[in-house]
Protein backbone atom coordinates (compact mmCIF):
# COMPACT_ATOMS: atom_id res chain seq x y z
CA UNK A 1 0.00 0.00 0.00
CA UNK A 2 1.44 3.08 -0.90
CA UNK A 3 0.33 6.47 0.50
CA UNK A 4 0.94 9.81 -0.71
CA UNK A 5 1.71 12.58 1.57
CA UNK A 6 0.85 15.69 0.42
CA UNK A 7 3.21 18.53 1.54
CA UNK A 8 1.51 21.46 3.95
CA UNK A 9 1.43 24.67 1.76
CA UNK A 10 3.94 27.17 2.40
CA UNK A 11 1.99 30.16 4.47
CA UNK A 12 4.06 32.72 1.85
CA UNK A 13 2.69 30.94 -0.81
CA UNK A 14 -0.65 30.40 0.30
CA UNK A 15 -1.45 33.72 0.90
CA UNK A 16 0.29 34.59 -2.33
CA UNK A 17 -1.84 32.39 -4.57
CA UNK A 18 -5.03 34.02 -2.42
CA UNK A 19 -3.79 37.53 -4.03
CA UNK A 20 -3.12 36.03 -7.14
CA UNK A 21 -6.99 34.49 -7.51
CA UNK A 22 -8.47 37.34 -5.67
CA UNK A 23 -6.94 39.93 -8.38
CA UNK A 24 -7.53 37.59 -11.18
CA UNK A 25 -11.33 37.31 -10.20
CA UNK A 26 -11.25 41.22 -10.04
CA UNK A 27 -9.39 41.43 -13.63
CA UNK A 28 -12.27 38.75 -14.98
CA UNK A 29 -15.43 40.65 -13.38
CA UNK A 30 -13.83 44.22 -14.79
CA UNK A 31 -13.20 42.12 -18.06
CA UNK A 32 -17.00 40.84 -17.97
CA UNK A 33 -18.30 43.99 -17.12
CA UNK A 34 -16.55 46.06 -20.19
CA UNK A 35 -18.02 43.14 -22.41
CA UNK A 36 -21.39 43.57 -20.92
CA UNK A 37 -21.12 47.55 -21.41
CA UNK A 38 -20.25 47.15 -24.90
CA UNK A 39 -22.91 44.67 -26.04
CA UNK A 40 -25.45 47.39 -24.36
CA UNK A 41 -23.44 50.02 -26.31
CA UNK A 42 -24.14 48.00 -29.56
CA UNK A 43 -27.69 47.39 -28.85
CA UNK A 44 -28.18 51.34 -28.34
CA UNK A 45 -26.31 52.40 -30.96
CA UNK A 46 -28.30 49.82 -33.16
CA UNK A 47 -31.77 50.94 -32.05
CA UNK A 48 -30.97 54.56 -32.36
CA UNK A 49 -29.71 54.15 -35.90
CA UNK A 50 -33.04 52.48 -36.31
CA UNK A 51 -34.77 55.58 -35.13
CA UNK A 52 -32.58 57.99 -37.77
CA UNK A 53 -33.32 55.70 -40.66
CA UNK A 54 -37.54 56.17 -39.45
CA UNK A 55 -36.39 59.91 -39.39
CA UNK A 56 -34.15 60.30 -42.36
CA UNK A 57 -36.20 58.26 -45.16
CA UNK A 58 -39.20 61.47 -45.17
CA UNK A 59 -36.77 63.90 -45.40
CA UNK A 60 -35.09 62.03 -48.09
CA UNK A 61 -37.91 61.39 -50.19
CA UNK A 62 -38.87 65.02 -49.91
CA UNK A 63 -35.39 66.65 -50.59
CA UNK A 64 -35.47 64.39 -53.62
CA UNK A 65 -38.73 65.13 -54.65
CA UNK A 66 -38.02 69.06 -53.96
CA UNK A 67 -34.97 69.41 -55.82
CA UNK A 68 -36.69 67.86 -58.99
CA UNK A 69 -39.98 69.36 -58.73
CA UNK A 70 -38.76 72.61 -57.56
CA UNK A 71 -36.65 74.32 -60.29
CA UNK A 72 -39.98 73.14 -62.86
CA UNK A 73 -42.17 75.03 -60.48
CA UNK A 74 -39.84 77.88 -59.80
CA UNK A 75 -40.04 78.77 -63.79
CA UNK A 76 -43.94 78.16 -64.22
CA UNK A 77 -44.61 80.73 -61.46
CA UNK A 78 -41.82 83.47 -62.36
CA UNK A 79 -43.94 83.67 -65.85
CA UNK A 80 -46.84 83.02 -64.31
CA UNK A 81 -46.53 86.03 -62.16
CA UNK A 82 -44.93 88.31 -65.22
CA UNK A 83 -47.69 87.08 -67.10
CA UNK A 84 -50.33 88.02 -64.33
CA UNK A 85 -48.40 91.18 -63.89
CA UNK A 86 -48.70 92.65 -67.62
CA UNK A 87 -51.91 94.71 -68.81
CA UNK A 88 -53.64 92.75 -71.45
CA UNK A 89 -52.51 92.81 -74.76
CA UNK A 90 -49.07 94.50 -74.01
CA UNK A 91 -46.11 92.72 -72.44
CA UNK A 92 -44.35 94.56 -70.11
CA UNK A 93 -45.78 93.80 -66.67
CA UNK A 94 -46.10 95.94 -63.97
CA UNK A 95 -43.58 93.77 -61.62
CA UNK A 96 -39.96 93.54 -63.67
CA UNK A 97 -38.83 89.61 -64.07
CA UNK A 98 -36.20 90.43 -61.94
CA UNK A 99 -38.53 90.45 -59.10
CA UNK A 100 -40.68 87.86 -59.91
CA UNK A 101 -37.42 85.44 -60.03
CA UNK A 102 -37.35 87.14 -56.00
CA UNK A 103 -40.40 86.47 -55.38
CA UNK A 104 -40.85 83.16 -55.86
CA UNK A 105 -36.82 82.67 -54.66
CA UNK A 106 -37.62 84.07 -51.48
CA UNK A 107 -40.63 82.21 -51.11
CA UNK A 108 -38.38 78.72 -51.83
CA UNK A 109 -36.08 80.15 -49.61
CA UNK A 110 -38.48 80.80 -46.76
CA UNK A 111 -39.99 76.91 -47.68
CA UNK A 112 -37.13 75.14 -47.58
CA UNK A 113 -35.79 77.14 -44.52
CA UNK A 114 -39.34 76.15 -42.34
CA UNK A 115 -38.26 72.08 -43.75
CA UNK A 116 -34.35 72.29 -42.43
CA UNK A 117 -36.15 73.32 -39.08
CA UNK A 118 -38.74 70.89 -38.55
CA UNK A 119 -36.02 67.85 -39.55
CA UNK A 120 -33.76 69.37 -37.22
CA UNK A 121 -36.57 69.15 -34.73
CA UNK A 122 -37.17 65.80 -35.28
CA UNK A 123 -33.42 64.42 -34.74
CA UNK A 124 -33.51 66.52 -31.45
CA UNK A 125 -36.32 64.65 -30.33
CA UNK A 126 -33.61 61.39 -29.48
CA UNK A 127 -30.28 61.23 -29.02
CA UNK A 128 -28.40 59.03 -31.21
CA UNK A 129 -25.76 58.70 -28.62
CA UNK A 130 -25.77 55.40 -26.02
CA UNK A 131 -27.15 57.24 -23.34
CA UNK A 132 -28.28 54.41 -21.24
CA UNK A 133 -24.58 53.28 -21.91
CA UNK A 134 -22.82 56.20 -20.41
CA UNK A 135 -25.41 56.32 -17.42
CA UNK A 136 -24.21 52.78 -16.34
CA UNK A 137 -20.81 53.47 -17.31
CA UNK A 138 -20.69 56.41 -15.01
CA UNK A 139 -22.38 54.60 -12.13
CA UNK A 140 -19.97 51.79 -12.48
CA UNK A 141 -17.34 54.24 -12.02
CA UNK A 142 -18.44 55.60 -9.14
CA UNK A 143 -18.96 52.20 -7.35
CA UNK A 144 -15.56 51.33 -8.26
CA UNK A 145 -14.43 54.53 -6.47
CA UNK A 146 -16.42 54.40 -3.67
CA UNK A 147 -14.92 50.80 -3.27
CA UNK A 148 -11.94 51.64 -3.03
Amino acid sequence: MATELQAPPESGTASGSTLVGTIRGILDDFQQLLQQQFAMARAEVRADWVRTKTALWPLALGAGLFLVGAPLLCVMLVYLIHHMTSPPGTDPANIPLWACYGIVGGFFTLASAALIMAGLQRFQSFNPLPDETARALQENVQWLTKKT
